[in-house]
């Protein structure tokens, strides 16, 4: 297993290969997951967003294992799939295939709604302000990031085995899927739905989630102009 860093903390991490983009990931710190062209560029991202990372779960536990400069170990690589390459997770890690239940599950439940609060704080500070569009001039707008953000989640709670109207808030989408992945570690919805699709398991679908929330958070942050 290769280590990165220089510290004596040790943060597990998860990496997830495709054939032009890898993804870096905390094992037991959903959202904190970011991307390279390469295992070490993924894994130095991880390490630059540390303390970006630490900020938002900075009133759950653990916080003090949650900095740059960290010694990162690899504890499971895997194949990811046509979603890696493009910019997203695509593949289930055999770890969030295990069981939780119980303070565990409300601890990962309480990263991910400091994660949705992240990307919440993060759409209020800028306001109407424009956001720095690339050299080619692409990229959302805040108006759009957040259309996409609400129609994403409705998505999300689907893969989970979820419901909620096509009227829902987010706020009432994220409630929702609070419940579906509660019902999940409960063995109360199937791991495959009505129409044989594979569900997310409860801890993929909070990773998958925290990591959306912060992804755009921080996109909002980086682009906007003050």
């Amino acid at each position: 297993m290769a280590c990165f860093g220089a510290m004596a903390t040790t943060i597990p991490i998860l990496v997830e290969v495709g054939t032009k983009r890898v993804f870096a990931m905390a094992r037991d710190w959903p959202g904190w997951s970011r991307r390279g062209r390469d295992e070490m560029a993924a894994v130095e991202s991880l390490d630059a967003y540390a303390d970006r990372y630490g900020a938002v779960v900075a009133g759950i536990g653990g916080r003090d294992d949650v900095r740059a400069g960290v010694v990162f170990e690899v504890v499971e690589r895997f194949r990811g799939g046509p979603g890696t390459d493009f910019g997203a997770p695509d593949t289930q890690p055999a770890v969030d295939a295990s069981p939780v239940a119980g303070r565990d599950l409300e601890r990962l439940v309480a990263i991910l709604r400091a994660c949705w609060d992240a990307f919440d704080a993060a759409a209020t500070a800028a306001g109407d302000a424009a956001l720095r569009t690339g050299p080619r001039g692409g990229g959302r707008d805040l108006a759009k990031i957040l259309a996409h953000v609400t129609e994403s989640a409705a998505a999300h709670l689907r893969s989970v085995g979820g419901r909620a109207s096509s009227e829902a808030s987010l706020e009432q989408i994220r409630e929702a899927y609070v419940e579906a992945v509660r019902a999940r570690a409960r063995g109360e919805l199937p791991d495959v739905g009505p129409r044989g699709g594979k569900r997310w398991s409860a801890r993929f679908g909070v990773r998958y989630a925290a990591w959306h929330a912060l992804d755009h958070a921080w996109e909002i942050e980086d682009r906007v102009e003050r």
